[in-house]
């Protein structure tokens, strides 16, 4: 059953058969609140309707039809918390991971923060630049004894201009780990190499879980900082 809080702030913003900056405000974060579930969102729909119809008789008709399509809109951009949190398991060499990586890359828009043993994979390699050199802002943690290493792609992505900082103690950073727009993590065993790709039994997860994100990208900052 419906929340009666929908119904309620519904008709509100439908008295002066217009909706305010402030209401569809106000009416976004009620439908946050209540609306969880497909058949809520289905029914909360059909309720916008139903005001909508004992209104139709007004002098002002037209306007329940603006009322209607704003109505819509927010319920339409509602925050689905099933995909917000949608995660996904991957495993090499039965998945495309690299694919998955390289997507990831593809569809970013504003930043990528990568944490990564070593890159050896010339592909992701060129999906970084590709991304670099479309204006996302890429920043690389490495690990400076496999910078080195024969087929590291590490240097050549400095060059190019990606921001690249590498560890530089006695010990390994051998994290492996990326973090997308500050929403999507991607984590797991899986190293940025060919032979994870094609040899290896490895795995990653990509997540939006925001409490993981939010672990991750406070790691990757104080890694940043202690590696300037």
């Amino acid at each position: 059953m419906l929340n009666p809080n929908i119904k309620d702030a519904l008709q509100i913003t439908l008295n002066d058969h217009r909706m305010s900056r402030g209401e569809k405000r106000a009416m976004a974060k009620v439908i946050e609140q209540h609306v969880e579930t497909e058949h809520e969102l289905s029914h909360a729909r059909s309720v916008v309707f139903e005001l909508a119809r004992q209104e139709l008789t007004a002098p002002d008709a037209l306007k329940v039809l603006d009322w209607v399509e704003e109505a819509n809109k927010l319920l339409s951009e509602r925050r689905d918390p099933e995909k917000s949190n949608k995660s996904e398991a991957f495993f090499s060499p039965k998945d495309n991971c690299t694919s998955k990586i390289i997507r990831l890359f593809h569809e970013a828009r504003s930043k990528a923060d990568v944490c990564v043993f070593t890159i050896t994979d010339d592909r992701i390699k060129d999906a970084i630049l590709d991304a670099h050199q479309r204006g996302i802002l890429v920043r690389i943690i490495s690990d400076n004894d496999k910078s080195n290493d024969l087929g590291s792609d590490i240097y050549q992505l400095e060059r190019a201009g990606v921001p690249v900082r590498c560890d530089k103690t006695d010990y390994h950073m051998h994290h492996k780990f990326a973090i997308f727009d500050d929403k999507s993590l991607l984590t797991g065993s899986y190293n940025w190499t060919r032979s994870a790709a094609r040899n290896n039994e490895e795995n990653f997860i990509v997540t939006q879980d925001s409490s993981l994100v939010q672990r991750f990208d406070t790691a990757f900052e104080d890694l940043w900082k202690i590696l300037k």
